[in-house]
């Protein structure tokens, strides 16, 4: 046996372990992906090799990651769901993560007692800004969290777009401590470049794969290679016109979640799939990057949990307050928005760039960004179902229990139609009545019913029951009209956005 063959054996065991710990995960509200994170610093721990000597590496792959992670999660945004919060979501993740970045790192100037420059501190609180995607993902999807209004839409968008501005601020601040900036001034306008840049890049490369999955290939499985070379594109391509690259995958993502076009749902599920593998790769990975010891030491842990209260008490919630000031948003909501500024992958990959830099105590930087990171996960994600019930803003979850929804693929010649299940509860106006006696509208078809476990071929005589799930194919606009006037009491399970990050 090789040490190949034992690498190829581990990955394989972590992979499989990742497809069921979401049961542990869910259960103490932690994201599955701390406990990759976890076996890669016990990994490291064992291994013969320093992981710090491969942050380069490291870093490449992160980037890489992040693409896919961030294109999945937008190509699982609906525009309906947040256009009502986009507003407020993009002031939480541009000038939000200004703010955070900025009392962070002031404060980490005085927690620190001066030991280090001020501009390296600002950029250690440009690193730890932003919310993590695949945290807040992977808790807020999970079973048994459920939160009340637009708060899980809100806290979503904000952490799949504000990844840009961190790395944006990021960058900028290397640049300023290693003295090859040109100043904030001269600065400023790049943010507007980059960020809109990635915003018209994203718009147009979602576009453009619109038109490539809409060719006709020989085979169905050269739709996924385009899909993952489309996001490659996209990254590569929008950081070469000087461009964010991440925040053009996430856009990209989410135009492309508003068009039709062939496979569509096979795609989006194809990149939960990809998106998956890369976050338990990342989380992995980034382990490696950490010393049990050093992080457990005072030198780290001490000025660890300072600027971890710091960052989840003062300068989140300050934030939140200021960007969400004269919104709709009650002070319960807006101290819960606060409380759910998890960080996770993005400041950990983000860390690796002082170190690939050659910044001065960049390893030390990097200590502190996992610590607090690790902090984070822990302390706010095992406690956002608790704080959530004490702001009374918690509400039953939906019932994971319920069988896969059927689903009707998207091709070119049905891309005008969908076909949803529908579950019939006993408030539902339509228990108790024959198919013939409900009168749907011309041109709806029910296809099948799905009841304990079997299917029956409906008829006009057939009753339905509670409990039953409704296959019904129709064009988009009267499916909606369905849905409105049938089951409004139920509409479609949310299974077919199940949970990824």
């Amino acid at each position: 046996m090789t040490a190949t063959d034992s690498i190829i054996a581990i990955a394989g065991f972590l992979l499989l372990a990742g497809a069921f710990s979401n049961k542990i995960s869910s259960r103490f509200n932690l994201p599955t992906l701390l406990l990759f994170m976890a076996a890669g610093i016990f990994a490291e721990s064992i291994l013969p090799f320093n992981g710090e000597n491969y942050a380069g590496q490291i870093n490449f792959f992160g980037i890489a990651a992040m693409c896919f992670i961030l294109f999945s999660g937008g190509s699982d945004t609906s525009l309906s769901s947040i256009r009502p919060v986009a507003l407020r979501g993009i002031l939480l993740a541009m000038p939000g993560v200004v703010i955070t970045a900025l009392i962070t790192g002031i404060g980490a100037f005085f927690l620190l007692r001066f030991e280090y420059s001020f501009l390296w501190c600002l950029l250690l609180g440009a690193i730890i800004s932003s919310t993590d995607a695949a945290a807040v993902f992977s808790i807020l999807r999970g079973k048994g969290i459920s939160l009340k209004g637009d708060l899980k839409q809100l806290l979503e968008l904000e952490s799949g777009s504000n990844d840009p501005t961190a790395a944006f601020l990021t960058l900028l601040m290397i640049g300023l401590v290693l003295g090859t900036g040109q100043g904030i001034m001269v600065e400023i306008p790049l943010v507007v470049y980059q960020l809109g840049g990635g915003i018209f890049a994203g718009i147009f490369f979602g576009w453009a794969g619109r038109k490539l999955f809409k060719m006709k290939l020989d085979y169905e499985g050269l739709y996924f290679v385009v899909s993952v070379a489309l996001v490659l594109l996209c990254y590569g391509l929008t950081q070469l016109l000087g461009a964010n690259g991440f925040m053009s995958c996430y856009v990209c993502g989410i135009y492309l979640n508003s068009q039709r076009y062939n496979y569509q749902k096979a795609l989006c599920k194809f990149h939960n799939g990809i998106a998956w593998l890369m976050q338990v790769g990342l989380f992995t990975v980034l382990g490696f990057l950490a010393d049990p010891g050093e992080l457990i030491s005072p030198a780290i842990w001490i000025p660890g949990v300072a600027l971890g209260l710091l960052l989840m008490f003062v300068a989140r919630p300050a934030a939140v307050f200021i960007c969400l000031a004269k919104s709709k948003y009650s002070l319960k909501e807006k101290l819960m928005i606060s409380w759910v500024g998890i960080r996770g992958a993005a400041p950990i990959v983000l860390a690796t760039f002082p170190l690939a830099a050659g910044v001065e105590n960049a390893a030390l930087m990097f200590r502190l960004i996992f610590f607090m990171v690790i902090l984070s996960i822990t302390f706010q994600g095992w406690l956002l179902m608790p704080v959530a019930k004490m702001l009374h803003l918690a509400r039953e979850a939906d019932d994971d229990d319920s069988p896969a929804p059927l689903e009707l693929e998207v091709t070119e010649g049905s891309a005008h139609q969908e076909m949803e299940e529908f579950r019939v509860t006993e408030k539902n106006p339509i228990a108790g009545k024959t198919l013939a006696e409900i009168g749907f509208p011309k041109g709806v078809l029910v296809t099948m019913i799905r009841r304990d476990g079997s299917f029956i071929p409906p008829g006009g005589d057939t009753r339905i029951q509670s409990g039953d799930g409704m296959l019904i194919m129709a064009e988009i606009p009267l499916l909606q009209q369905v849905k409105e006037q049938f089951f409004t009491e139920v509409s479609t399970p949310e299974k077919n956005a199940t949970a990824k990050h």
